[in-house]
């Protein structure tokens, strides 16, 4: 225990390689977190590389989607979008208004202008949704992330929130506080 505990401390690339680490974990714990709020703050208004992340609200979409799932979703021309694909989009009617649903297209139509519009349903749901207009859409579900619906699971309760998201945090910046404050107190009693 002592050996490794020597190579940790002495080696110079195993400390870079920890803290590299630590960085990138760290990195990724903010990003979790900053988009996570971003899009809950901007109302989903903002995207990343033409990404949105949603988070599964209801049973609407059971079995394909549960409660707390993470989905991805790209936003893609109206043109591409096909019958049976997964389309993330704002509500304006009833009980849909100023939601962000996402349903499965089960019919696509022009209007007399050109312009698509779907008909949308949940695969739990027996109605289907009001007309979705592409100025609507979002995009189109890409991706569901097991791991950040996990996480999202987890952390969309308070404990869970300040046992995996709080106390971490807490406890790297506070380790990283004590290990500088003591790399100083090394340096000014070698200069004495």
């Amino acid at each position: 225990m002592n050996k490794l505990k020597d190579i940790a401390e002495n080696n110079k690339l195993v400390k870079i390689l920890f803290k590299i680490i630590k960085g990138f974990l760290v990195i990724l714990m903010l990003a979790f977190i900053i988009t996570v709020y971003l899009q809950r703050f901007s109302n989903n208004k903002v995207s990343f590389f033409n990404y949105r992340m949603f988070t599964v609200a209801t049973s609407s979409m059971e079995p394909r989607y549960v409660i707390g799932d993470v989905l991805f979703a790209k936003k893609v021309e109206p043109s591409e979008i096909k019958v049976g694909d997964a389309i993330s989009y704002e509500g304006r009617v009833g009980s849909f208004k100023d939601k962000i649903i996402t349903h499965e297209v089960v019919k696509i139509v022009k209007d007399n202008n050109g312009k698509y519009v779907f008909h949308a349903k949940g695969r739990a749901n027996i109605v289907e949704d009001p007309i979705v207009y592409e100025d609507q859409l979002y995009g189109i579900v890409v991706y569901k992330s097991r791991i950040l619906s996990f996480v999202y699971k987890i952390i969309k309760t308070t404990t869970g929130f300040f046992l995996f998201i709080i106390i971490p945090l807490v406890g790297i910046i506070g380790y990283e506080l004590i290990s500088t404050l003591l790399a100083k107190e090394d340096k000014r009693r070698k200069s004495i």
